[in-house]
């Protein structure tokens, strides 16, 4: 596939690192000369340099024809612009990053989609509701939804306490008869695991795992977790996602803000009338104990600076807060800020890869999750009427090395995979796997 990313940094040069793993053919348009000159000694990427609202430049990218074109600079109008222009040129589809969540309303889509913008993607909206579901459910370190909830798919850190460390998956099922899920993956020490029947859990694996919503009660069990009433939570970081959060909290538990900017302190005051908002800077770490951060059940830190909302995650842990959640824009820190206790990572690369790599891969993508702290990703497939999967048994399909499947549905139904079951047309199949694999999996149920 031949794809155009228009960007002004980390979020454009992340995507094209990515995407190249999934071999396509990529194009980067971004102002900045130094940076590209960065990105052309670390890859074999083509670059441009030059304004992405300059049909010249965007005619010497090769937009007319290309497969994909991606605007995801950190200036919506640009974005927005950008892929107008893109469209008009000849691109085949367009994707915009943008800022302002009304614009996904169905009325702005339309009148975007009629001008030539096909896609609007808004991680900061993605990211809060994230958040949001992940208070309701603070087991999970990370979960995801497939089909509306037929299915789940599950990061789960394995406790001391788990009766599972130390023993191996077929140990595991074996034990617990009424156990109906898959272990897609597991991650240890930074590396990506595929598990099989012998592999033996140790504490502190994160453990993809993906089932239906009446197996939480024993999936806690097995891993050693319990839930934790969230009634008060603080939010460090009044931006987009700060507000997105509060927005969809406040009322339903106990909510402080707190937010170094005086201006913006006084323009939350007007949208969030049920939550406390405090004018300070999260690094105090005395205001925090002075608003209660000691009597907090979640704490988000959602600022501008990774360093910051590492800190005081860190900070809130070792006050004894149950459930910690952080913004970590440097994609370099994720692994470690998991393996030093923070519960869950957002990430808005990884939100914005997400959103976009169900246009890329080839066949029938209906949904897909790129994973935190792993180049990996979970998609859902929606199988094809003339697939090879409908003319074998799973266990015949040959997966390759580096994919497995995590589960069917099928209509309201849904199966664990089984070496005897035989797929059907528009069975969605969840996959889980590695970026070099993906087309090849992808080939598989189109």
């Amino acid at each position: 596939m031949n794809i155009i990313i228009a960007g002004d940094g980390e979020v454009g040069f992340y995507l094209a690192k990515s995407l190249t793993e999934l071999d396509n053919n990529i194009t980067v348009v971004d102002p900045h000369s130094e940076l590209l000159k960065q990105l052309e000694s670390e890859t074999d990427l083509l670059t441009i340099a030059g304004d992405s609202t300059s049909p010249r430049v965007l005619q010497d990218a090769g937009t007319a024809g290309c497969d994909l074109f991606l605007a995801v600079l950190h200036d919506e109008p640009i974005n927005l612009v950008t892929a107008i222009l893109a469209k008009k040129l000849g691109a085949k589809r367009t994707v915009a990053r943008i800022t302002n969540a009304e614009l996904l309303s169905p009325k702005h889509r339309d009148t975007f989609r009629d001008l030539g913008v096909d896609e609007m993607v808004c991680p900061e909206r993605i990211a809060a509701k994230e958040i949001t579901n992940l208070l309701n459910n603070t087991m999970a370190t990370e979960f995801f939804d497939f089909s509306g909830g037929l299915l789940t798919m599950y990061l789960i850190r394995l406790e001391a306490d788990s009766p599972v460390i130390s023993r191996s998956v077929r140990e595991l099922t074996q034990t617990y008869a009424d156990l109906q899920v898959r272990i897609v993956a597991i991650l240890r020490n930074g590396e990506t695991i595929i598990p099989h029947s012998d592999t033996v859990f140790q504490q502190g694996d994160l453990a993809y795992i993906i089932g239906r919503a009446n197996q939480l009660d024993i999936i806690k069990q097995v891993a050693g977790k319990h839930d934790v009433s969230i009634r008060n939570v603080m939010i460090a970081g009044g931006g987009r996602i700060g507000r997105h959060a509060a927005t969809a909290i406040e009322g339903k538990v106990r909510t402080t803000l707190i937010e170094q900017d005086r201006q913006r302190c006084v323009e939350l005051s007007s949208v969030l009338d049920k939550t406390l908002i405090i004018n300070g800077d999260a690094t105090n770490i005395e205001l925090l104990k002075e608003e209660g951060l000691q009597r907090t059940d979640a704490f988000i830190a959602v600022t501008d600076s990774s360093e910051t909302n590492v800190l005081t995650c860190l900070h809130a842990k070792r006050l004894g807060v149950q459930r910690t959640i952080a913004l970590v824009e440097n994609t370099g820190f994720i692994t470690i800020s998991q393996d030093i206790g923070i519960d869950t990572i957002i990430n808005k690369k990884l939100i914005t890869a997400s959103y976009i790599a169900r246009f890329i891969v080839k066949g029938t993508a209906v949904s897909s999750k790129w994973l935190s702290g792993t180049n990996a990703e979970v998609i859902e497939f929606s199988v094809g009427r003339w697939s090879p999967a409908t003319r074998r048994p799973i266990g015949e399909l040959e997966m390759p090395n580096g994919s497995t499947i995590g589960g069917i549905i099928r209509g309201r139904e849904t199966m664990l995979p089984s070496k005897d079951l035989q797929l059907r047309a528009k069975d969605k199949v969840v996959v889980f796997t590695l970026p070099s694999v993906m087309d090849k999996a992808a080939r598989i149920f189109s």
